[in-house]
């Protein structure tokens, strides 16, 4: 099968501005990973101003989709490829290389007005989990103040993205998503829904929190250590819904590519993760 050469050359003048070519790397996938992911781009291009990044969201299946057909030079995902999609992209091909570029802390997200401040696995399950049980707060011995209705509103991802998958594998015990959750396109959406509806619950990526919602500690089991997501606590992997995040791109990266990742992996690349507010890929102290 035919395998695409990675970087794309840019001659507009008008797209690329200065009157000279440019480099475009063509980088998508997880919403989770956009914020990052176009900070890099914008530094890089102070870094080496020959190349340009091209960045967009749209899920890591999204990304994922588009480095199997090659059509794409780095994918972005907050998951691992499945076996079944390296299978794809290597009968397509494309050999996927797996570049582990920082971490995350998924956490829980609710309103700011919401009681709760910590809880169990088994109670996130409980909500989120098909036949969990929990449909209203005062299952979890709560009272929201403004949610009249008691009912528990769950804010969810779509299932194309990583993050959907990730929150399924690590809290869910095996079981799928309990039907009728509202289910939003980016990590942003998850967080101002549950920003804005005192009786709703949702998960996503730590850099996204605002002083809109509240995220309470997580524990394992009942009884046992109750650990609040932060950069720390993902970077010691305390945290039990912590994340490696992910680049794909299809065989090892060369030329324009390959330099752009080396940058990432840099003590530069990754303190912007810092500055975002993930975990970094290394130990590393960022001024």
């Amino acid at each position: 099968m035919r395998s695409r050469t990675a970087v794309l050359t840019c001659a507009i003048v008008a797209a690329c501005g200065g009157g000279t070519d440019r480099t475009i790397i063509q980088n998508t996938g997880s919403d989770t990973m956009l914020d990052v992911a176009q900070a890099w781009a914008e530094r890089y291009q102070t870094v080496n101003p020959a190349v340009a990044v091209a960045v967009s969201g749209g899920g890591s299946g999204t990304g994922i989709a588009s480095m199997i057909d090659g059509t794409v030079d780095i994918s972005n995902s907050s998951r691992p490829m499945s076996e079944r999609e390296i299978a794809a992209a290597r009968a397509n091909g494309n050999d996927p290389v797996e570049h582990i570029v920082g971490y995350d802390a998924l956490a829980v997200f609710l309103h700011r007005d919401n009681p709760i401040s910590a809880m169990t696995l088994e109670q996130v399950a409980a909500v989120y989990a098909e036949g969990g049980g929990a449909e209203r707060w005062s299952d979890l011995g709560v009272t929201v103040p403004g949610c009249p209705s008691d009912e528990i509103i769950r804010v969810s991802r779509q299932n194309s993205s990583g993050t959907y998958a990730y929150f399924r594998d690590a809290t869910l015990g095996g079981r799928e998503f309990e039907l009728g959750a509202l289910s939003m396109n980016g990590s942003s959406e998850v967080v101002d829904l549950v920003g804005s509806t005192p009786c709703a619950i949702g998960y996503s990526g730590l850099a996204y929190a605002t002083e809109d919602v509240k995220m309470p500690c997580i524990a394992v089991e009942a009884g046992g250590e109750c650990v609040t997501p932060s950069v720390t606590t993902a970077t010691d992997r305390t945290y039990p819904i912590a994340r490696p995040l992910y680049m794909y791109t299809a065989g090892e990266p060369q030329g324009a590519v390959a330099d752009y990742l080396r940058w990432i992996k840099s003590d530069e690349g990754q303190c912007i993760l810092v500055e975002i507010g993930y975990p970094t890929a290394r130990p590393l102290i960022c001024s």
